[in-house]
C-alpha cells in the first residue's frame, strides 16, 4: 500500500468521524469524493475492493451528525426556504411523471434510475443547505471545490497524449465527469470560485489560487469543449455586468489576467475546434449539426406528451423520431427536462433557476444596503456563485446535466449564502 493510499484512507476516516461532531466536515468530504472519485483512482481502488463505500459512508455520517448536533445548527429565518420547498416539489413532479409514464427499458441495470439518483441528490443538497450556514463554512466549501479542481487539473496535466480519446481529455474525475464536455463544464464553473478565493486570500492563498487556476484552465483547454468555451464567454460577460461596484476594478483586472492565461495555454487543436462554432447549419460539423435535429425531436416529444415521456425514457423514445439516432443523448439539459418531465417539471425547474438568482440578488442588495466592510465576503460569494451558475447553465445548453449532482449543488448554493447572511444578521444584531 502506498503512502498516498494511507493518506487518503486517513482523510476518509477523519472526515467521516469528524462529521459526527462537525457535520460540515462530512459535506466537505462528500463533495471531494464526488469530484475526485477516489474509488476509481489507483490509491483508492484497493479500499473500494474491500467494500468501502466512500460517498455513502460520508453521507450517512453527516446525516447522523446533523441529528446529533441539531441544536447547534442555525437554519436562518426558516427550516425550509422557498427555494428548498420548490426543490422538493420538483422531486415530487419527477416521481409523478415516472409513475404515469411507460417503464424505462434496458437502460439502468447497473446504475440508479434518474428518479432514485435525483432523490439522493435532493437529500444531500438539503443537508448541505442546512449545514453550510455561515460564511466561514461557505468559504471552506469553496476551498474544497477549488482543491478538487486543482487535483483534477494536475491529473489532466500529467496524462500522456496517447491516453486521450480523439484528441480530447476523457475519463477524469467523478462518474458525472467521465465525458470531456461534462468535465470541461465542471472545471470552467470552478474558475470564478478560484478567482474569488484569490481576491479574499492573503499572499500564500493567492499563490495557491494561481496554481489552481492555471491547472484548471489547462484542463478545460485539453477537453476541446465548445460548450465550455461558450460558457466561459458568457461568464466573462456576466463578470463585467454583475461585479460588485466596490470590487469591480479588481475583478476586471483579474478577468484580463485570466484571459491572458487562457490564450497562453491554448493550442491550435483547440482553436480549430472552437472555429467550428456556428449558428448556420450548413457550416456546422456533423456533431454540432446533429444537436439541432435532436432538439427538434425533443420538442416534438413534448408536443406529443405534454406531461412528459418519463425520467430516463429519452433513449428509448428518440429512435421513434430519428431512427438513425436510436439511443443517442439529447445534448441539452433543457430539452431533456422538457421532454422527460413535461410542462410541470420544466416550469418548476425554470422557477428554481429564477429563485436561485432572486436569492443571490436579494443577499447582495441587503449587504450593500447595510454598507459595512465586514459584509464584503457575502458580496464576493454572491459574485462567484452567480458567475459559476451562468457558466454551468450556459454549458447546459449543449450538455445533458438535468440529473447531474453538480448542477443542483450550484443551483442551491444561493440558499447557503442567504442562510449564512440571515445568521450573520442575527448574530451581530444588525438590521436592514
Amino acid at each position: 500500500m502506498s503512502l498516498k493510499g494511507y493518506f487518503f484512507i486517513a482523510c476518509f476516516f477523519i472526515f467521516s468521524a469528524g462529521s459526527l461532531l462537525f457535520p460540515h466536515l462530512g459535506i466537505y468530504g462528500y463533495l471531494a469524493d464526488y469530484c475526485i472519485n477516489p474509488a476509481d483512482q489507483w490509491y483508492g481502488r484497493p479500499f473500494a475492493r474491500m467494500g468501502f463505500r466512500f460517498s455513502f459512508t460520508l453521507a450517512v455520517a453527516t446525516l447522523i451528525g446533523i441529528i446529533l448536533q441539531r441544536k447547534k445548527l442555525k437554519f436562518g429565518e426558516a427550516l425550509l426556504y422557498r427555494q428548498e420547498w420548490y426543490l422538493l416539489f420538483f422531486l415530487l413532479a419527477l416521481w409523478l411523471t415516472h409513475f404515469i409514464s411507460p417503464e424505462t427499458v434496458g437502460r439502468y441495470g447497473a446504475t440508479d434510475h434518474p428518479t432514485v439518483k435525483f432523490t439522493k441528490i435532493v437529500i444531500f443538497t438539503l443537508m448541505m443547505t442546512h449545514v453550510i450556514t455561515d460564511y466561514k463554512k461557505l468559504s471552506g466549501l469553496f476551498w474544497v471545490l477549488a482543491g478538487a479542481a486543482t487535483i483534477l487539473g494536475m491529473k489532466a496535466y500529467s496524462i500522456p497524449f496517447g491516453a486521450f480519446s480523439r484528441g480530447r481529455l476523457e475519463g477524469i474525475g467523478g462518474a458525472d465527469f467521465a465525458e470531456a464536455n461534462f468535465f470541461a463544464a465542471f472545471m470552467a464553473a470552478m474558475l470564478p470560485i478560484i478567482a474569488i478565493q484569490f481576491l479574499r486570500s492573503p499572499w500564500y492563498g493567492k499563490i495557491i489560487c494561481l496554481v489552481s487556476g492555471a491547472f484548471t484552465v489547462n484542463a478545460v483547454i485539453l477537453c476541446r469543449s465548445r460548450g465550455a468555451f461558450v460558457g466561459l464567454v458568457a461568464g466573462a460577460i456576466i463578470s463585467c455586468i454583475f461585479a460588485p461596484q466596490k470590487h469591480r476594478k479588481k475583478i476586471v483586472l483579474l478577468l484580463i489576467v485570466g484571459m491572458i492565461g487562457v490564450v497562453s495555454v491554448t493550442d491550435q487543436t483547440f482553436i480549430d475546434r472552437i472555429l467550428t462554432i456556428s449558428v448556420d447549419q450548413t457550416e456546422m460539423d456533423e456533431s454540432a449539426g446533429s444537436r439541432f435535429r435532436l432538439w427538434e425531436a425533443g420538442t416534438q416529444m413534448f408536443i406529443n406528451n405534454p406531461l412528459g415521456i418519463g425520467p430516463g425514457n429519452w433513449y428509448q423514445n428518440i429512435g421513434s423520431y430519428i431512427p438513425e439516432y436510436e439511443g443517442k443523448d439529447s445534448h441539452s439539459t433543457y430539452v431533456k427536462c422538457l421532454a422527460e418531465t413535461g410542462i410541470l417539471g420544466f416550469s418548476l425547474f425554470a422557477w428554481l433557476v429564477w429563485l436561485s438568482y432572486s436569492n443571490l440578488r436579494r443577499t447582495y442588495k441587503d449587504a450593500v444596503a447595510i454598507g459595512k466592510d465586514e459584509l464584503d465576503d457575502f458580496m464576493h460569494f454572491y459574485f462567484a456563485i452567480t458567475v459559476s451558475c451562468v457558466i454551468l447553465f450556459t454549458c447546459a445548453l449543449t450538455i445533458t446535466m438535468i440529473y447531474t449532482e453538480i448542477l443542483w449543488l450550484l443551483l442551491m448554493l444561493p440558499v447557503c449564502l442567504r442562510r449564512a447572511f440571515d445568521n450573520y444578521l442575527a448574530d451581530t444584531k444588525l438590521s436592514l
